[in-house]
């Protein structure tokens, strides 16, 4: 759809639309309207998909070539900055008063402040590049399948797995350590702090140890965190709990700072011509992958599995999909010296 058109108007739609779409659906749950909140739901994720999809092409058709880490990390650090900003508001709102800041009521002030999204997307002056068109849009054989399904295959494992954890890491904090929503809430607010300011540092990493380096050792030692968080679970003392949360601080920054890096390698490996198809499909992987991960997840502890071997389970497929990423690596620097 995007494929030699103007991405900048899906911006303005978005802005609009997913903070009213927002609303609704917490009046149509407060009334209990199924119908309702259903159809609203589904164009909520339309409406953020015009988000998420077409920012990568964005930054790639507009930015300098030298500048596309820097800014695909700006783009990963203001979900960071959402998150912060958002959990702030969630704390000292319940603060100030718990009876009338209920949850519905934040989450409408939160989806009214969505709305100044659109001040800021309708304020960019900057004269957007569309590359020019030379097949139809729809021609689904002017895509280089071959390349876009190698550099799908790590993205697919480690969405697959984070999609076994990133979802029940409070419940496993809850169930296994007896750390209540609001104590897990600071540990995450405190955690994502830290990944916003490890994310800012990726361009420097990035150019002091090369993708070869710097993207195995950062989801390595994230990974080797995760494992140690899983097997908390058969510490039966009140300190396992502190390594687990020391753990997780470690992990999530460290496995974000790979996203920014990941994004950038596949979007010059793929080429211009597949960009605006492998964010899409990027952007369908993760959310298919998580539906199906949760399907599995709940399978799994239905016939008693414990946390920790799910947990592991998941470090294995992260581990699968670091190792796709170097030989992509390897790939990639391959056709960078044929081309030179």
């Amino acid at each position: 759809i995007i494929k030699g058109r103007k991405i900048k108007p899906l911006f303005y739609i978005s802005s609009i639309a997913t903070p009213i779409l927002s609303l609704i659906i917490l009046e149509a749950i407060s009334h209990q309207n199924d119908l309702l909140l259903y159809t609203c739901l589904f164009f909520w994720g339309i409406s953020f998909t015009g988000i998420q999809i077409p920012a990568l092409p964005y930054i790639l058709r507009n930015a300098k070539t030298e500048t596309h880490t820097e800014a695909i990390t700006l783009s990963y650090s203001t979900w960071s900055v959402a998150g912060i900003f958002s959990g702030s508001i969630i704390f000292l709102l319940n603060a100030i008063n718990p009876q009338l800041f209920n949850e519905k009521l934040i989450l409408q002030i939160i989806s009214l402040i969505g709305f100044t999204s659109a001040i800021f997307v309708f304020n960019i002056k900057h004269k957007e590049n569309v590359p020019e068109l030379k097949t139809k849009r729809l021609n689904l054989k002017d895509f280089d399948w071959f390349i876009i399904i190698k550099a799908l295959v790590p993205t697919l494992l480690i969405a697959i797995g984070a999609g076994l954890t990133i979802p029940f890491i409070g419940l496993f904090f809850f169930k296994i350590h007896g750390l209540d929503s609001d104590q897990f809430a600071i540990l995450s607010s405190f955690a994502t702090l830290i990944v916003f300011f490890m994310v800012m540092y990726v361009p420097i990493i990035k150019n002091k140890l090369g993708y070869k380096r710097a993207i195995p050792l950062t989801q390595s030692i994230a990974i080797i965190a995760l494992i140690i968080l899983a097997l908390t679970e058969l510490i039966p003392y009140t300190f396992a709990l502190y390594i687990a949360m020391a753990a997780y601080v470690i992990r999530q920054p460290l496995m974000n700072m790979a996203g920014p890096m990941t994004s950038d390698l596949v979007m010059k490996y793929v080429g211009e011509r597949n960009r605006e198809m492998m964010s899409a499909l990027t952007s369908a992987v993760w959310s298919g992958s998580w539906f199906i991960s949760s399907i599995i997840f709940q399978i799994l502890r239905q016939t008693g599995l414990q946390y920790v071997y799910v947990f592991l389970i998941t470090a294995g497929l992260y581990m699968i999909g670091v190792f796709t990423y170097y030989l992509l690596i390897l790939d990639y620097e391959k056709l960078v010296h044929e081309k030179s």
